[in-house]
């Protein structure tokens, strides 16, 4: 089943969104390899193709067994341990197009 995990970043949240991307990512990555990734990305603050305006949170949906493996994969997010999200939510998603 697919989730939508979606991170409400803290104010000025830049600084500890770059420094643990990295981590972030491989962790995406290795979800990727699985074929668990329809889509993941950022809220930029500002109408603009990058985030050089700030980001305001990220939405990721990703396919797990579980509501609870979904909670439990957002819970330990390299985001989370660094302080860049203010608040996660994670929601069953049903996925209607395309088809």
């Amino acid at each position: 089943m697919l989730y939508a995990i979606i991170g409400r970043d803290v104010e000025n949240s830049l600084p500890a969104r770059k420094a643990a991307r990295p981590a972030h990512l491989e962790r995406l990555k290795e979800l990727q390899k699985l074929g668990r990734v329809v889509a993941a990305g950022p809220f930029p603050a500002v109408d603009a193709p990058d985030t050089s305006g700030g980001v305001t949170g990220s939405l990721l949906l990703l396919e797990f067994d579980s509501l609870e493996a979904a909670q439990a994969w957002a819970d330990a997010d390299p985001y989370v341990a660094a302080g860049v999200y203010a608040e996660v939510t994670v929601k069953p998603f049903l996925k209607v197009f395309p088809e």
